[in-house]
């Protein structure tokens, strides 16, 4: 057991290497939308990087509603709010449109890996939350195939449902 959860670590460290690896692009378009062509990932903060660091870490872990800490299950505001209270201290907590009434709002070309991104899942806005780690990805817990996974920004779902990034660093 001990050595299948080092293998993973060794597995998501690896994984977020080669992602913030890509994002040191600089610039990046503006428009609102996220993932348009042309668009470049800014470089991340050091909090962006831990964020993204353990949002990789979790990939896998069991979707459960109201689920706020892995070994019981996540969703996807208490996802969100598990990674930034480990990762940073930075407090966030209640629902998505909760977590996204705080922070600073960010152009869709302008998002930083660690930055969140929400999405009108459930005809209601703000109904899904994730965190972007860069090269048009996010990490997400959805409902729908229970795992917390990767999935893209300009995939036809979340592309039409995409409402706003938001960021809580500097």
């Amino acid at each position: 057991m001990n050595r299948w959860i080092w293998q993973r670590g060794l597995l998501c460290t690896l994984l977020a290497a080669l992602l913030l690896a890509g994002c040191g692009g600089m610039g990046g378009s503006g428009g609102t939308r996220p993932g348009t062509s042309g668009s470049q990932d800014l470089e991340p903060s050091a909090q962006g990087r831990e964020v993204v660091m353990y949002a990789l870490g979790l990939i896998g872990t069991d979707y459960r509603f109201g689920g706020k800490n892995p070994e019981a299950g996540l969703d996807c505001s208490g996802m969100v709010s598990y990674i930034y209270g480990q990762a940073t201290r930075v407090k966030v907590s209640g629902s998505a449109a909760d977590i996204a009434r705080k922070g600073r709002s960010v152009d869709g070309g302008r998002l930083r890996p660690g930055d969140l991104v929400f999405f009108n899942t459930m005809n209601r806005p703000r109904s899904h939350v994730g965190i972007y780690i860069g090269d048009r990805r996010f990490v997400h817990a959805p409902s729908r195939n229970g795992q917390v996974r990767i999935d893209r920004l300009d995939s036809r779902y979340f592309a039409s449902r995409f409402e706003e990034g938001r960021t809580y660093f500097d």
